[in-house]
């Protein structure tokens, strides 16, 4: 049994088909438009077009009921035609079909012949079109409403000297400009449609029902004779193309241009009549055409900071991408609710070029849309003005994003059928509104901005939090009391905005402290090992020591004194919080006695969550971080060796279904307390990489707050200590996909589960306590060792060797170590997609340490480390001061030496 799958539209981007044909219809003189169907559709359209033109709009309609439903509507057409002609007295008339005549197959062509026979002296021209709501769009529906005329009207093929200007759906002020423009040239031509009256009419004491104005019938009947027809759009389909019907049957030759919108576009159309008429350039049009490059000038240094997301017909995105791309204005997203294969094709060197120059990542064109997808993007794309109709309001209204309305329908302004977009000035009116909409964001928050980056941690939402979408503050709007936020919840969202892992603002300003008092584990984790005594690595779940809650509490009493601004104290390891529930507790309870105010953050995998959370939130926990890698038990069971729960151990799936059912229903036992909970998810190449988004719309469900997609880092002697690791591109590739869903955390930095500090500042080394040396022989190095050492500040083995653009030199001799110099290097990682494949990155690298014997870094890729062990250099990974890295790594460089030289 097969289905026919269709994709959700929600709050489509277009209007039906007869929308399209009665707008065509309006540029014809003295033509009524009637629609085949329900009654319904002809007000629907007369209430879209009244309400943008501010002009009476009158469509007939043959008012199709049950029965002319399941008996056919012929009658009613014939009835409605008959009443038409005798209130009206049209000279044209246009039959547009809809979903419903079209679905119980409606021969429109048949029903107008049978009328003929029946009125044989009638003479009004009655002109079909087949317009089925559903398919295409009001851009269909106008092409393919013209089309009809041309290829029903009885033409008269004798040649003369007029051209044929065919337009798409433009306001009746841009046509009032072609004509001026024309008539500058003095061309003679027939204009299709002309809705430069009709719709945009003079005041007026008496109204005529019957459209006066507009293109007279006898002239179309001569287009089979011009010269040459312009046809006005790029992106009109072949079959429902006027100028290719007149070619094809007439033989007259046509040109097809974009939009005169923008500098380029507006010069072809200038050049194109130029050449017809044999005349030169009007004063009037080069003056015009030079105020516009003066705009563009005095606007174009304020430009790069538009991010514009761009909707509508498709010539009408194709033209106003072209002139944003020509003013340094980023479309980010370019839409339309038209089926367009073609739109890509024309627009994608425009934006791919400027994105170059900005530096921009990512854009979107999006073919035959919706507006939800629209919205989806513009948040992740960070969007920051909008260019198309009034239907984009909702996004206006919902998230800021300003909103320049220029084409059909517009709503809620007036002045819809006066809007100018083409030619030089209307392309200059189009750009002030641009570039102002811009100036007005910048100038009117700057000061805002320069307090929140130099004097606070960000800026704040009503919430006292960084601006988010209303899915994202979904938790603490269960926190809300009424109106009035409860004092608790001033405490809850005050802890948020100063949390270092949740306010990407306050990971600059405050300071946390990871107390390593846990630890037991109960699951088995196939990329973590349980040996966590490693003081030189710096990833998660590693420590120097475990200490007793008593310890844990001195240090937090040391640490205060003497770190500022620490707001936070986290338990995150080495293994579980809540496997070692008894020492979190007694800690808890230590320091919470001691300091009410810190900001208590647990780590877990969540297996005991149902058990703790409320406790966990009784004893002053504000916020929780749970590791979910998996919503798949089938996915879960290739990432988790084992897990023990109630004193048995689950493999495979069993394991994976019973972690993720506590995972899931403590979350929400957390939600429920007010706790505020953050996911954390580490990326596993071919394993759950393609599943993380799955993941964020889930616990997105439960209310969580934020998600931290990681990298993997892989660890010796664990199952996935060879798996891929994935790129920077990739990760936040991930994050992007999943920011639609729910906030992500950009900033995170894998740290140990005794970090102590801002986040890019890890200052635990500090507080160790002195080991004692240990009881080895020092070797020296009679011609001494040289290193290079990545670091952020000298002090610290604290960076990632991709990340390094410069680079420490230390020699070592005699058990002395000593500083030499520092060399500017380019990074080889910058973030590209092919950061890690790209070997000749390193080049300029290895040249610059040809005389060194080791490396020693924080974390490096694989491709680097196997180029310089290549080149006979050790690869030492560390997080230590660099005197002691520089003694550890001389000491086995020698040792292997010894070693080596033994086996001769």
């Amino acid at each position: 049994m097969s289905k026919n799958l269709v994709n959700l539209n929600v709050n489509p981007c277009k209007m039906c088909m007869p929308m399209g044909t009665a707008n065509a219809f309006y540029g014809i003189q003295k033509c009524m438009n009637i629609l085949h169907g329900s009654q319904g559709c002809s007000t629907y359209i007369r209430r879209h077009m009244a309400t943008h033109y501010n002009e009476p709009v009158d469509i007939a309609s043959s008012s199709l009921t049950e029965e002319g439903t399941v008996y056919g509507g012929e009658k009613n057409l014939i009835i409605g035609l008959e009443n038409l002609i005798k209130l009206y007295e049209p000279e044209v008339i246009g039959v547009s079909t809809t979903c419903l005549a079209e679905t119980i197959g409606e021969d429109i062509e048949y029903i107008i012949k049978n009328f003929y026979a029946a009125h044989p002296d009638e003479t009004v021209k009655i002109i079909p079109v087949k317009s089925a709501g559903y398919g295409g769009t009001q851009f269909e529906g106008f092409t393919r409403a013209l089309r009809a005329i041309v290829s029903h009207v009885e033409m008269d093929a004798t040649k003369h000297n007029k051209v044929n200007i065919v337009t798409t759906m433009i306001s009746p002020a841009d046509t009032r400009y072609l004509i001026d423009l024309l008539d500058q040239f003095g061309l003679e031509y027939i204009l299709l449609p002309d809705l430069s009256e009709n719709l945009d009419g003079v005041h007026q004491s008496s109204y005529y029902r019957l459209p006066m104005h507009g293109t007279p019938i006898s002239e179309i009947q001569k287009m089979a004779g011009a010269r040459a027809t312009i046809e006005i759009s790029d992106t009109i389909k072949p079959d429902e193309s006027p100028g290719v019907y007149l070619y094809e049957n007439y033989g007259v030759p046509y040109k097809r241009l974009n939009l005169p919108m923008g500098l380029r576009d507006t010069d072809a159309l200038i050049d194109l009549l130029a050449e017809l008429s044999k005349k030169a350039i009007p004063e009037k049009i080069a003056k015009e055409r030079g105020r516009y490059l003066d705009g563009m000038v005095d606007s174009h240094k304020y430009n790069a900071l538009g991010r514009i997301a761009i909707f509508g017909e498709p010539d009408f995105v194709v033209s106003a991408v072209r002139l944003c791309c020509e003013n340094g204005v980023m479309p980010v997203i370019a839409a339309t609710g038209s089926n367009c294969p073609q739109l890509k094709g024309k627009i994608e060197a425009e934006l791919s070029k400027l994105a170059d120059v900005l530096f921009v990542d990512n854009y979107v064109i999006l073919n035959d849309v919706d507006f939800e997808t629209i919205e989806e993007e513009a948040l992740r794309l960070g969007a920051n003005l909008m260019l198309g109709n009034s239907d984009g309001r909702r996004i206006e209204e919902k998230h800021g994003i300003p909103l320049i309305r220029c084409a059909f329908p517009i709503h809620d302004r007036v002045g819809g059928q006066r809007v100018r977009t083409l030619g030089y000035e209307g392309s200059q009116v189009l750009l002030d509104l641009i570039t102002n909409t811009i100036l007005k964001a910048v100038e009117g928050g700057f000061r805002e901005t320069l307090y929140n980056t130099y004097y606070n941690e960000g800026p704040k939402s009503k919430y006292g939090l960084e601006p988010e979408t209303e899915a994202n503050m979904k938790v603490l709007e269960k926190i809300k009391t009424n109106n009035p936020l409860t004092p608790q919840a001033q405490t809850i969202e005050e802890k948020t905005a100063n949390h270092p892992c949740y306010s990407c603002g306050a990971s600059q300003k405050n300071a946390r402290m990871h107390l390593p008092i846990a630890p037991k584990c109960n699951i088995q984790c196939n990329y973590c090992v349980r040996k966590f005594d490693c003081p030189n690595e710096s990833r998660p779940g590693v420590t120097t020591e475990i200490l007793s809650p008593e310890a844990a509490f001195e240090k937090y009493k040391l640490v205060k004194e003497k770190v500022e601004n620490l707001t936070v104290v986290g338990i995150a390891g080495p293994g579980d919080a809540l496997a070692n529930f008894e020492e979190t507790r007694k800690v808890l309870t230590l320091i919470h006695d001691y300091d009410p105010s810190v900001t208590f953050c647990v780590s877990t995998n969540g297996l005991m969550l149902p058990y703790y959370a409320k406790e966990l939130a009784k004893l002053g926990v504000s916020h929780v971080t749970v590791t979910v890698n998996a919503v798949d038990p089938a996915i879960g069971a290739k990432i988790y060796k084992h897990v023990d729960f109630m004193g048995n151990r689950y493999r495979s799936e069993a394991g994976a279904s019973i972690l993720l059912a506590n995972q899931l229903s403590g979350i929400k036992l957390l939600i429920d307390e007010g706790v505020i909970v953050k996911i954390n998810t580490v990326t596993l190449m071919g394993i759950n990489d393609t599943h993380i988004e799955e993941v964020v719309k889930t616990v997105k469900e439960l209310g969580c707050f934020i998600s931290n997609v990681m990298p993997l880092i892989p660890v010796k002697g664990s199952a996935f200590e060879d798996l891929q690791i994935a790129t920077n591109h990739e990760i936040n590739a991930i994050r992007d996909k999943c920011g639609v869903h729910l906030k992500q955390m950009y900033h995170c930095k894998q740290c140990r589960a005794d970090a102590i500090g801002k986040l890019d500042s890890d200052i635990s080394l500090n507080f160790r306590e002195t080991e004692a040396k240990k009881d080895e022989m020092i070797l020296a190095a009679p011609t001494g060792l040289r290193f290079a050492i990545t670091s952020k500040g000298g002090m610290l083995v604290d960076q990632h060797f991709g990340q390094a653009s410069e680079l420490y030199i230390y020699d070592y001799l005699d058990d002395e170590v000593r500083f030499k110099e520092k060399r500017v290097i380019g990074k080889y990682c910058t973030g590209a997609e092919e950061c890690d494949e790209k070997e000749d990155k390193i080049g300029t690298i290895l040249k610059a340490l040809n005389d060194c014997d080791g490396a020693i870094t924080m974390r490096i890729g694989d491709l680097p480390t196997k180029r310089l062990e290549s080149k006979g250099i050790k690869v030492i990974s560390t997080y230590d001061r660099i005197e002691d890295a520089v003694k550890t790594a001389a000491q086995e460089i020698l040792k292997s030496e010894l070693r080596t030289a033994g086996n001769f």
